[in-house]
């Protein structure tokens, strides 16, 4: 099929170069010259593991990069909209997803084939058909359902692994108005073998993205505060009560003649200084405040988040019972973005603990394998040295602390091993073994 995506952030630009991958000939649509130009040159303009080699592979051929966003709806058959969807306090931000409904509604005034256009970006139920539908019909001059149709398919993509759950996902969700608007999503999908489908209306479809992140979110504020009971309480390790918990048959389950399968989900009931990125603290706190608006309230999300904002202060709590006053004390700072494997500092737990120590006059090193220049653009005119690698960072401080789980930090411990003194290393993800550390803090201990 030939597809047009606007939008090239992290869904957009995935989307298009796993489609094109899969055989679909595709055009990416920015109104940012300078990320079409890197794309057109094979440069990712994100950090995403595995995006460089399919970019280099299909840039010029089966992946084509433009500002014209008419050219391409005019030579595509679908389109999907795939631009960011912030969230300001009150509701989500759908001014990028209207401009773009405008501008393609307006070019499909020259098409006389069908086409169809489906949301990728995440949006609260009735989006879809409420917002983009009437000012597509609007700028068109034509009738959905008719002319043109409108689909929403979300994504479920972590990044950091978003090419790969692209290229082999665990379900397809076919949202559409209408039966047509989604076969053509599933004639899309054909090269997909072997993959459940859901077929549904574009309500549901909507829903089921943010109830997904919801349950992700909830497991791990539910195993973080867990975690704060264990400290406070004394004499319980979380890191022990999580793998019983996970023995569970209901998350590992002993299949006869495979053995005991572990369920992806424990990853989430892991205890940890918190969740970030862009999706799971903007949807929860989108679904939240969408929820209120129908007069229906969301308790139990909104203690999610409650957990998940108080987080990053447990980090300080263990630095502070070792140094009362931060004052000069020289701190690094392993892992900036949200997760391994990408370079997205947004709602990253980093942010506030470094801030955190900032305001208490500590001396602040910090490091990430992919984050470093995102950093430098964050923490710009603030006391805040960026390292070029581990060993550097470490050198001088008095004490670590681990936010991402980065697997180049597992040789801490080697590091360490023969510093005098030593200094304090807290774990903020409980990836390292307490007893390979001499002066080990951790959450949940």
């Amino acid at each position: 099929m030939k597809v047009s995506i606007v939008g090239t952030g992290y869904v957009g630009l995935v989307t298009g170069v796993c489609l094109a991958e899969k055989g679909h000939d595709v055009i990416c649509v920015d109104v940012d010259r300078d990320k079409i130009e890197k794309i057109r040159r094979a440069i990712p303009p994100i950090y995403e593991k595995g995006l460089d080699e399919l970019l280099r592979k299909h840039a010029g051929t089966r992946l084509l990069a433009t500002t014209n966003l008419r050219d391409a709806i005019l030579r595509t058959e679908m389109t999907f909209i795939a631009v960011g969807t912030p969230f300001d306090g009150n509701e989500i931000d759908l001014s990028s997803i209207r401009e773009a409904a405008l501008h393609i509604g307006k070019a499909l005034r020259d098409k006389s084939t069908y086409h169809l256009v489906a949301i990728k970006s995440t949006v609260v139920p009735g989006t879809t058909d409420e917002v983009v539908l009437p000012i597509l019909e609007a700028a068109s001059g034509r009738r959905a359902g008719r002319d043109f149709g409108v689909g929403m398919n979300p994504e479920f993509l972590t990044e950091g692994e978003a090419v790969a759950d692209f290229m082999s996902p665990d379900r397809l969700i076919l949202g559409g108005m209408d039966d047509r608007s989604i076969d053509v999503l599933a004639a899309l999908y054909m090269p997909f073998h072997g993959i459940d489908q859901l077929r549904t209306n574009n309500r549901t479809a909507e829903m089921i993205k943010y109830v997904s992140n919801a349950l992700l979110a909830t497991a791990i504020s539910f195993a973080n505060e867990i975690a704060n009971l264990c400290s406070a309480l004394g004499g319980i390790d979380v890191v022990d009560v999580m793998h019983g918990l996970h023995l569970s048959k209901y998350l590992s389950p002993d299949i006869p003649g495979t053995g005991r399968v572990v369920a992806p989900i424990t990853a989430f009931l892991w205890a940890g200084c918190g969740f970030g990125g862009s999706c799971l603290p903007k949807d929860v706190k989108a679904l939240i405040a969408h929820g209120r608006k129908a007069g229906t309230s969301m308790r139990l999300l909104d203690a999610v988040m409650q957990v998940n904002e108080g987080q990053s202060k447990e980090i300080l709590l263990r630095l502070r019972k070792h140094f009362p006053d931060l004052q000069g004390v020289r701190v690094s700072v392993l892992g900036l973005a949200f997760r391994p494997d990408t370079d997205d500092m947004r709602e990253s737990p980093a942010v506030p603990v470094i801030e955190a120590l900032l305001t208490r006059g500590a001396d602040v090193t910090a490091y990430d394998p992919a984050a470093n220049h995102e950093a430098a653009k964050r923490f710009r005119g603030r006391p805040v040295t960026i390292c070029d690698d581990l060993e550097h960072a470490i050198a001088e401080a008095q004490a670590i602390i681990l936010v991402t789980r980065w697997a180049e930090f597992n040789r801490i411990d080697e590091l360490l091993a023969g510093r005098d003194p030593q200094p304090v290393f807290i774990d903020g993800r409980r990836v390292l073994d307490k007893a390979s550390i001499a002066r080990y803090e951790g959450i949940g201990l």
